[in-house]
């Protein structure tokens, strides 16, 4: 081949490389290979995606030019934005892209400022960057003020919620069934509680949490059917609720729509209400418990609204009539990694929560049901009955606790639920017929409605926790006087588990069937393993080095600490040879300790070399194999 043809034939290559690139960029098809598939969209966000009707705008603000930001943040910027790129291809044309780098006084920063989005602060040299999202349709807009790659395993959840929620224009409507005093004194009860100079009772918490998202409507427990279109429906310590209405809760759930379940065995404001006298003249003890057994065990979940757990592991320090301080086993502090789950949206940020004389739940044997626990006690619970703690005392409590193992407080079940009610709608109760008159009603009854599900339509999403307590200000927030204003300050995370729940529940189906994800940047298992290896085999000998080594640097400094007038250091002969010779002792030592810890890497490196020339001439001996089978090819 002449060198006019090699050049050409090598400028075609060249060529063709470019154009294989970029069709392979342009192609909108990936392959996944991780485990977890983090790059992929789930089907819910694809879904989600299908179901636009107006066109969205995505800007995503980075200042890469912002001087000594981590490179983890950027690492993180370039997976962000190949993620929202996928979003953008998924949408069919309903999303657009826009990728801004703002810089400092500048209309896109002012831009970003007004916009809502939170500057960060680089560790080294302090210069603040920008990291957010904002996403537009037509004058709605939501944001994501800043990205952090401590959340990367639910950026899908994160970008598919915000796309979502800028297209809600009126708030979701929220359904609350409750025997317990969120909602605080009504405007009517109010008027009447001033009249009588009475001091009205604010909302807790986490209801003006609940209300900043939702339009949250009351259920009494004597009605016979939910109000028309609910979102989601949360449900909080029921008591006497009418067999139609929880006919209707079991039709609301199968049907699609989620619920949210707090049930008690001893609700403290219960407690606090309950008169001892009543009890004694034979009126009977009030009831501080709440269960609804029909639903729950139909539903594949096990609750006994007459055991406690105690946990001596996570008590809770009370003080005493005596003025002392005492572990209470039965008032949960839950706090780490090993009592939330790490991969659910609702508790993978907590830090802490309180329970108070909660319950546990199950998953019934034999059910079918995803049983998915998010808060958990530690393996040292157990239960014990609710009728044994009425005048026991911290350390009595304590004592009754036969650990079992791990008690789940609150989980996530999710599936295909059978109904509560096969032969359908609960008929209504009517008095006893008087024999001595014709039945006349008869002939007009309406016979029982057989269109009620008998099933799920499709996954169904149910939220169980077997406590109620943790829902007031008392064990979550530390109230105080601010200039005259009232003021609250959340000591644990139970406000941020409430709010979560809900807005999780509350969004659509689509969400709620998002899991989370694994991170882009794994952890090296095999040299982890090789490092706690080779530590446990040296550890002994360096230890013991680093304790000579200190005893050596200790005389020394005491003979080099005696010193004269002009704080000159007066030795004699014997004096300088033994400082001579610690000083020799402290290098020799020295150097034995780095060969120590160069030994503690030595495998390791060894696997990087291996490692590094793997994936230097893997490339280079492929093309050559290949190179050489078609030149034997060629030639026959």
């Amino acid at each position: 081949m002449k060198f006019g043809s090699k050049s050409l034939a090598i400028l075609l290559l060249l060529i063709g490389l470019v154009l294989v690139n970029y069709l392979a960029s342009s192609i909108p098809v990936r392959l996944d290979a991780t485990s977890e598939s983090i790059y992929s969209l789930s089907d819910g966000t694809k879904k989600m995606l299908g179901k636009i009707e107006e066109p969205l705008s995505l800007d995503l603000y980075f200042s890469k030019d912002a001087s000594n930001l981590p490179i983890a943040y950027k690492n993180y910027a370039a997976r962000v934005q190949e993620m929202l790129r996928q979003y953008v291809r998924a949408s069919r044309g309903k999303l657009t892209l826009n990728v801004v780098h703002p810089k400092p006084d500048t209309p896109e920063e002012e831009k970003a400022t007004a916009s809502g989005l939170t500057p960060q602060v680089a560790q080294q040299g302090g210069e603040q960057f920008f990291f957010g999202l904002i996403v537009t349709q037509a004058d709605q807009q939501k944001t994501i003020p800043a990205f952090t790659p401590q959340r990367e395993q639910f950026l899908e959840y994160d970008l598919s919620k915000l796309v979502y929620s800028v297209q809600q224009i009126d708030k979701r409507k929220l359904g609350l069934l409750t025997s317990l005093p969120l909602q605080g004194t009504n405007p009517q009860q109010m008027q009447m509680m001033m009249m009588m100079r009475q001091q009205p009772q604010p909302s807790q918490m986490v209801m003006t949490e609940l209300e900043q998202s939702f339009q949250v409507i009351t259920v009494e427990a004597s009605a016979t059917e939910l109000p028309a279109g609910l979102d989601a429906l949360m449900i909080a310590h029921p008591q006497n609720v009418s067999s139609k209405l929880q006919f209707s809760i079991d039709q609301f759930l199968l049907g699609g729509k989620p619920v949210f379940l707090a049930v008690d065995p001893a609700s403290q404001h219960f407690k606090r209400q309950s008169n001892p006298q009543q009890a004694m003249m034979g009126g009977g003890p009030q009831n501080v418990s709440s269960d609804l057994p029909a639903l729950l065990g139909a539903y594949g979940v096990q609750y006994d609204p007459q055991k406690v757990v105690g946990d001596n592991e996570n008590a809770t320090q009370v003080q005493t009539g005596g003025g002392g301080v005492a572990r209470y086993p039965i008032w949960l502090s839950l706090r780490g990694k090993e009592a939330f789950n790490a991969k659910s949206m609702t508790t993978a940020q907590l830090n802490s929560a309180m329970f108070i004389e909660s319950g546990s739940i199950s998953k019934k044997e034999g059910a079918t049901i995803t049983f998915t626990p998010l808060v958990e006690t530690s393996a040292q619970a157990g239960d014990i009955p609710s009728m044994m703690l009425q005048f026991a005392q911290p350390d009595d409590v304590a004592k009754q606790i036969t650990p079992s193992g791990k008690k789940t407080i609150a989980a996530l079940v999710t599936g295909k639920f059978k109904t509560a009610f096969p032969d359908g709608a609960p008929k209504d109760e009517k008095p006893a017929d008087d024999p001595t008159k014709p039945d006349l009603a008869k002939k007009d009854e309406p016979k029982p409605a057989t269109d009620s599900l008998k099933e799920s339509k499709g996954n169904s999403t149910l939220f169980v926790i077997a406590d109620t307590d943790w829902l007031f200000d008392d064990y979550s927030v530390r109230k105080f006087n601010f200039f005259g204003q009232s003021g609250a300050e959340p000591f644990n995370d139970n406000l941020a588990f409430a709010a979560n729940t809900v807005e999780f529940l509350g969004g659509s189906q689509d969400l709620i069937s998002i899991r989370g994800k694994g991170a882009s940047l794994r952890p090296f298992t095999v040299v982890r393993k090789m490092e706690a290896s080779a530590q446990k085999q040296y550890q002994a000998k360096l230890s013991e080095l680093d304790t000579r080594l200190q005893q050596v640097q200790t005389k020394l400094g005491e003979l080099q600490g005696k010193k004269g007038e002009g704080n000159r250091l007066i030795a004699t002969p014997e004096m300088a040879k033994a400082i001579e010779e610690f000083q020799k002792q402290q290098a020799a030592m020295r150097g034995e300790r780095r060969e120590i810890r160069r030994a503690l890497r030595e495998d390791i490196d060894r696997l990087e070399n291996r490692l590094l020339v793997l994936n230097l001439l893997a490339t280079p001996m492929i093309v050559g194999v290949f190179g050489l089978m078609f030149y034997r090819n060629r030639k026959k």
